[in-house]
């Protein structure tokens, strides 16, 4: 029961019982609190009328037939008492004009000066007074009403009192109260479940919708979702599967089109790049000419690429990319793409630091050309937008049953609102002031994904843009551990290539 209400009480669940649960609540709160007010003063009013009533009764009868003298009102008193009827839940009290008792139907000394307020008023006011107070004695909860006894000419001989304990209207106060209380929580439990039904019927169908949003958003055009509903939740289930299979299309005939321009592009640019390399080295062209194939020849070729990543993304989003697996050492492929991407760094004037914390032969099931593939674009990556910082770092470790690559450039980092932005293709940072098509990064995580591993951005500690990549050292490895920062550190200077 504790983990159905742990589960409830989260997010739009917890706002809608606060809204209705808590305001029902407050509600019979009131309520109750309103009923006992209510039922307290109607028992007390009750009690209070009838002895007044009582008590008028009998001094009329005194003041009209007995009480002519005060010894005819002191024996007719005696006389009463003695024959009062109702002494086993009624005290019957008579107090002279000073307020002293002089007879009662207890045991009560004469005398005694009881000194509540009824009394006094009764005697200065010569009207009925009631009042509510505790025994002195006993502390008992007790209501007198007290009536004056007034000779013809206007003169109070004394007072008759009537006494009653209000601990049995007390407790019928109580169990009328807690019978309240018990409708209430009745009521207040019926209107949690009927809620707790309510927002399931509502919140169940809205979980999914929004799970099935979050695969669109990742990626997964086209899916679509049953509609077994028939209000406002059925057009919004409707308007998804229509948003997701109009994505879908557009996604369609995007690929279509990148792909088809794409391999139109390849024959030219073979062309233009054949062509400028046999005219590079054609001696009869001055130096200016020469400047201007080889300018020809370096966009060529940076065009060649772009075509290249975009034919990649195409057969990844249309399920004809493949993978060739077979047992690689990591490590040892990770230096080749180091040793290969060394002369670039010599151009662009960049220091490298490698750092290997692998002590012996890490082998992975992997494409070793497809993971070169990532290297080296990594790599570019941080030569192009890194190139500020004069550094590269790259490392390897082993954590658990995974091996992470980390590298990091010390140029600006990317702002932390677009982190989040910077993989999906054709998504260029705000930062960033180099050329590219801006689906290389794409390219490299969906690589890496096919290796049941992941690839992480984040700015680096300090200044910097880091890559984090972990892939599984076997295809049975346990979930992808959460690695900490400074367990991920590539700032290690073991080893410098490309000084």
């Amino acid at each position: 029961m504790t983990g159905i209400f742990s589960n409830f009480m989260t997010g739009l669940r917890h706002r809608w019982l606060r809204g209705t649960f808590f305001i029902a609540l407050l509600v019979v709160a009131v309520a109750v609190a309103l009923f006992s007010v209510i039922i307290y003063n109607y028992y007390h009013a009750t009690v209070r009328t009838g002895l007044e009533a009582k008590a008028r009764t009998a001094t009329d009868f005194f003041s009209n037939y007995v009480a002519r003298s005060y010894s005819e009102f002191f024996n007719a008193a005696s006389r009463y008492t003695e024959t009062f009827r109702e002494a086993d839940r009624i005290e019957l009290q008579f107090l002279d004009a000073n307020g002293s008792i002089l007879i009662s139907t207890l045991t009560i000394t004469s005398g005694t000066s009881p000194n509540t307020p009824d009394i006094a008023a009764a005697i200065e006011t010569q009207q009925i007074s009631s009042w509510v107070g505790r025994r002195t004695a006993t502390g008992e909860r007790i209501i007198a009403a007290s009536a004056p006894m007034v000779f013809a000419d206007g003169e109070v001989i004394g007072v008759m009192r009537y006494v009653s304990s209000l601990r049995l209207v007390d407790r019928q106060v109580f169990l009328n109260v807690l019978a309240a209380i018990g409708i209430g929580c009745v009521l207040l439990l019926m209107i949690f479940l009927v809620n707790i039904v309510f927002i399931r019927s509502v919140i169940t169908p809205v979980s999914e919708i929004t799970k099935v949003s979050k695969r669109i958003a990742e990626g997964s055009y086209g899916i679509q979702m049953s509609n077994n509903y028939h209000d406002e939740i059925g057009e919004m289930v409707e308007s998804i599967n229509e948003m997701s299979f109009k994505i879908a299309q557009t996604e369609k005939i995007q690929t279509e089109f990148i792909s088809s321009i794409s391999h139109e592009l390849r024959t030219p640019l073979t062309a233009i790049t054949g062509w400028g390399e046999t005219l590079a080295y054609n001696e009869q062209l001055d130096e200016e000419s020469k400047r201007g194939i080889a300018i020809m020849l370096k966009e060529a070729r940076r065009l060649t690429k772009m075509v290249e990543e975009l034919l990649e993304f195409t057969r990844m989003e249309d399920g004809r990319f493949t993978l060739n697996v077979e047992q690689i050492d990591i490590a040892a492929e990770l230096e080749d793409a180091i040793f290969a991407f060394r002369e670039l760094l010599h151009q662009d004037e960049l220091e490298f630091v490698y750092d290997c914390e692998i002590d012996e032969m890490t082998m992975i099931s992997g494409d070793p050309n497809r993971l070169k593939q990532v290297f080296l674009n990594l790599f570019d990556n941080a030569a192009k937008y890194g190139r500020e910082g004069k550094r590269i770092d790259v490392s390897i470790v082993q954590v658990g049953e995974y091996v992470c690559i980390i590298i990091r450039d010390y140029g600006p980092g990317a702002l932390e609102d677009e982190l989040g932005h910077i993989k999906m293709k054709f998504y260029k940072g705000s930062n960033s002031k180099e050329r590219g098509s801006g689906i290389g990064l794409a390219v490299c995580e969906e690589i890496i994904k096919y290796h049941g591993g992941t690839l992480e951005l984040s700015n680096a500690e300090g200044g910097g843009f880091q890559v984090t990549i972990c892939l599984p050292i076997n295809s049975g490895a346990a979930a992808l551990p959460i690695l900490p920062l400074a367990q991920l550190s590539s700032d290690s200077t073991s080893a410098v290539i490309g000084q």
